[in-house]
């Protein structure tokens, strides 16, 4: 009995200790749990109130008559934004240091795509198809305002868009879900670099969450109207992205969704984010977005909106002090359990522990590494020269116009943008003389000194004004080839800037219609940070690079690209309509029961009276100098089970006389479903190097992850059937095509 006694208590202390292995204690969460049996109600509430600071906020002005140093002081503030710089965040990290249990603060900035030195904006970037050049500069961005003692930005946004109505359409990745998932990851990489609580690390904020890009008519703010199908299957996979990056934080969006404000959403916070995803981090809200719940006709006053935001799942209120106003009394008076508020500042809580921040509330602050870091950007320069290249895609290239010689004895440059500042983009860091390379200065310092530039605004961004025109077109005609600079100006893009006509503005297309009658070869860039529309362009000029804002070094980038010493690589990762009537217009529609399949035949058809359904420029599209042969493609197998992978082999050949690189685009169709499908979904693709005249053999990897989908249930199913495999260099050119079985 004793024997047996003894090997009962052996085999129970074993069990014990293989538990304790299994769920170790979490030393983080120890601190936090201690942290809060210490606090009051009131230092936990103050934990979820973020302030601005005096700097140019990102929204409506707060509310200027509170004292918030006061309050930062009295432990009633958990998190400041629009606080620049070391020694300004020391200051206020010092007040902080004067309150009861001496909480850090948190400082946060939009910090959207560079620092200190600006890189393209994100749809920009995201035409690169690079995953490490994207992820390069999200790393210079880290690394630049961290040294700044910035511990969080609002980034990266990776709403998907499909409306180029929409300004915000600039600060993402574009259309595509499974693009914008890689760069979402991309991304959070880049800003976090190897975990937070290194000093070079910044947290990264998934924003909006969720459906803000699917806004009524492309408006800021609106409602967002879609089906949960749609919801699952192409808004949501981004977050899920950055989520499963580990992303520290997550913004929620100011719209409705299917009816619900996202801010007071439980659906999206609680039993999606925290509950099937569960996420660790915490929420914020937009700037003042729970506020903004009374305007909503979703919450009665402040008070019922602090109740319901907090409830849904919403964590920290950036700027509408519904919180700090409200919550103490809430759970006072039973309306909330305080078990919501330890959650909410548990959360926030644990991300301090993880930067550090309790064991040296000021290691951001050390102003030796923002002088060397901020002091020293010959790097991040080049980086950004090299990004901005990879950026600009190609439109047209007839008759080889480009690249230009470096020979030419006079260049044209014309246009409203050809000497411009706005090339830095909107959501750009504001620097005193600042440097940013113009077209004109990139020019000048790549020509040599045989070749002449010639210089003349022609016109103005957005008025009817011509008076330059005969100066443009004298100026046209004494050179041998012009370069025309066209586009938006940088505040036409962005936040709260929403347009019903995307047209080029102003006169800019009728001086290029002046600048077509020379006779003279024309190269049209058109920067801006949305799809535009410009028809007589694209059907008159010889040669178009769109170029979008590509920051610090856009003259040396376009410069580089128009003179060859980088062969355009970019792709679009939007689509662009013909016409505004057209929008939404995205590759990856559903199908619908009566396609258009012969142009010809039009009658009863899904098809316009007036203009082809086919859109200007389509998702993927994008030329190079050189010229690229698909063949030999050949699957592994015909028919493939759910446990089974299936390996996809083609080879490329680079069929020009420049080098240069070549985005493969891998894409199915689930061609019979519960549910229609799109037309073409992107799976897959790789960007590749090759020499004049070189062959390589590419393989891709298809398993039942990539044929999934959310069903009519809301099941994440892959379906047994039939599916079409195409490759090519765009969506609308296709160069192989194949077909596969999914069999149970």
């Amino acid at each position: 009995m004793k024997t047996l006694l003894s090997c009962s208590l052996l085999f129970l202390s074993i069990v014990v200790f293989a538990q304790k292995r299994v769920r170790p204690v979490d030393p983080i969460d120890q601190k936090v749990k201690a942290l809060l049996a210490k606090m009051t109600l009131e230092e936990k509430v103050g934990q979820l109130n973020q302030y601005s600071g005096t700097r140019d906020v990102t929204g409506p002005a707060g509310d200027k008559t509170t004292n918030k140093l006061e309050d930062i002081k009295q432990g009633k503030v958990g998190a400041m934004l629009n606080i620049r710089g070391v020694k300004e965040i020391r200051a206020v990290q010092e007040v902080a240091m004067q309150s009861r249990l001496k909480i850090p603060l948190i400082f946060g900035l939009d910090v959207i795509h560079g620092f200190r030195v600006t890189f393209p904006v994100p749809l920009g970037e995201t035409a690169s198809w690079d995953l490490n050049a994207i992820e390069l500069s999200a790393r210079y961005t880290g690394t630049q305002a961290a040294a700044a003692g910035v511990n969080w930005t609002f980034a990266p946004m990776v709403d998907i868009a499909r409306d180029p109505r929409w300004g915000r359409v600039m600060e993402g990745a574009g259309e595509d879900t499974y693009l914008g998932s890689l760069v979402a990851k991309a991304r959070v990489r880049g800003l976090q670099g190897k975990g937070l609580g290194n000093l070079d690390a910044i947290m990264a904020c998934a924003k909006h969450f969720a459906a803000y890009g699917a806004g009524l008519a492309g408006r800021e703010y609106a409602a967002a109207d879609i089906s949960d199908q749609t919801l699952l299957n192409v808004y949501l996979p981004p977050f899920k992205a950055a989520v499963d990056a580990g992303v520290a934080t997550l913004m929620n969006s100011f719209n409705t969704v299917n009816g619900v404000p996202a801010t007071g959403n439980s659906y999206l916070q609680r039993d999606i984010l925290k509950g099937q995803w569960q996420f660790k981090g915490f929420v914020v809200s937009d700037f003042g977005s729970i506020g903004e719940l009374v305007a909503h006709g979703y919450a009665e006053n402040q008070e019922d909106a602090a109740r319901l935001a907090i409830t849904a799942g919403s964590d920290m209120d950036m700027e509408s002090r519904s919180y700090i106003l409200n919550l103490t009394r809430l759970v006072k008076e039973r309306k909330i359990p305080v078990s919501v508020i330890d959650d909410a500042a548990g959360r926030i809580l644990r991300k301090k522990f993880e930067l550090g921040l309790f064991d040296d509330p000021y290691r951001f602050c050390n102003e030796e590494r923002e002088k060397q870091v901020l002091g020293d950007l010959n790097e991040s320069l080049e980086a950004a020269r090299k990004v901005g290249a990879k950026s600009i895609v190609l439109l047209k290239n007839e008759n080889q116009v480009l690249p230009l010689s470096k020979k030419l004895k006079s260049i044209a440059v014309i246009g409203p943008l050809a000497k411009s500042n706005d090339l830095k983009g909107g959501w750009s860091q504001g620097w005193k003389n600042d440097q940013i390379v113009s077209l004109y200065e990139g020019l000048e310092a790549k020509v040599g000194n045989g070749t002449k530039l010639l210089y003349a605004r022609g016109c103005n961004f957005n008025d009817t004004l011509r008076t330059g025109f005969a100066e443009a077109v004298e100026t046209a005609k004494n050179a041998d080839v012009i370069i025309a600079a066209i586009g938006e100006s940088s505040g036409m893009t962005g936040e709260a800037t929403s347009r019903t006509d995307i047209s080029i503005p102003g006169v800019q297309e009728d001086l290029i219609k002046a600048l077509v009658a020379t006779g003279k070869p024309l190269v049209v860039l058109i920067m801006s940070g949305r799809p535009l529309t410009f028809n007589y362009t694209a059907d008159h000029a010889n040669s178009i690079l769109y170029t979008w804002w590509l920051g610090s070094q856009s003259g040396n980038s376009m410069a580089d690209v128009l003179f060859g010493d980088y062969n355009p690589s970019g792709k679009l990762p939007i689509t662009f309509p013909r016409v505004l009537g057209q929008i939404p217009i995205y590759y990856n529609e559903l199908s619908t029961g009566r396609p258009l399949l012969n142009p010809k035949d039009r009658a009863w058809k899904s098809v316009y009276m007036d203009q082809p359904n086919t859109p200007k420029f389509a998702f993927g599209y994008g030329l190079s100098y050189t010229t690229f042969e698909y063949q030999n493609l050949k699957l592994d197998k015909t028919k493939m089970k759910g446990t089974e992978k299936l390996t996809v082999t083609m080879d490329l050949t680079n069929t020009g006389k420049y080098a240069g690189e070549e985005v493969v685009q891998l894409y199915l169709q689930d061609k019979f479903a519960s549910i229609a499908r799109p037309v073409k979904e992107l799976k897959d693709f790789q960007k590749v190097m090759l020499k004049p005249g070189e062959t390589k053999k590419l393989s891709f990897v298809i398993d039942k992850q990539k044929l999934s989908f959310f069903n009519q249930k809301l099941k994440w199913v892959a379906e047994p059937g039939e599916f079409k495999l195409m490759i090519g260099t765009a969506s609308d050119n296709i160069k192989l095509k194949s077909n596969f079985e999914l069999i149970n």
